[in-house]
């Protein structure tokens, strides 16, 4: 069935059109749910919430673009909602700022899709949306500082410290498998 099909059978109210639009986009947008959360339950909570938003605001849908885009906005909205609900973004100073080294994340490249989202899911929450947002979903520092409510700065150096972060856990990661490989 194709998504206009599933778009006005899913206004009309029909739950079988709904079921099925749910169906067909649960798990890509669980997939974006889950960089932003902590855990799968929170993942989880932000997968129903935006799929509330997207059968509350189908109608809003303009057929301009693709129907997956569009959804996957609602939920990163949603994610940036819950996000601004719970954490507040500590600014980091000018001088911790420069002492941030912009650190390449190349060995990403030899880790699992799962071990990836483990080690972003476990940065602070102000680290992790900032690093989704420029990475994953390519805002500019500009677009995530208006976003977030923070400066474009503030976002320049939480991805800095985000990468940092990062490629510290990937080289702990990446020494553990070496050490059981070794055993």
């Amino acid at each position: 069935m194709n998504d206009s099909d599933l778009i006005r059978g899913s206004i009309a109210g029909d739950p079988k059109m709904q079921e099925a639009l749910y169906q067909k986009y649960a798990s890509k947008m669980y997939a974006v749910c889950l960089r932003y959360a902590g855990n799968n339950d929170d993942a989880q909570d932000l997968l129903q919430e935006g799929f509330i938003k997207v059968f509350r605001n189908l109608e809003k849908f303009r057929h301009e673009g693709s129907f997956e885009g569009w959804m996957r906005r609602v939920f990163v909205n949603t994610s940036i909602e819950q996000y601004r609900k719970k954490v507040h973004m500590n600014s980091i100073s000018d001088q911790e700022e420069r002492g941030i080294e912009d650190a390449s994340v190349s060995v990403l490249d030899q880790l699992a899709e799962r071990d990836i989202i483990q080690l972003v899911q476990d940065l602070s929450p102000g680290y992790r949306a900032v690093f989704n947002l420029y990475v994953i979903e390519g805002y500019s520092h500009k677009e995530i500082g208006e976003l977030l409510s923070i400066s474009e700065g503030t976002s320049k150096s939480q991805l800095a410290r985000a990468k940092a972060i990062l490629q510290k856990k990937v080289a702990g990661f990446l020494g553990e498998k070496r050490k059981q490989a070794n055993k």
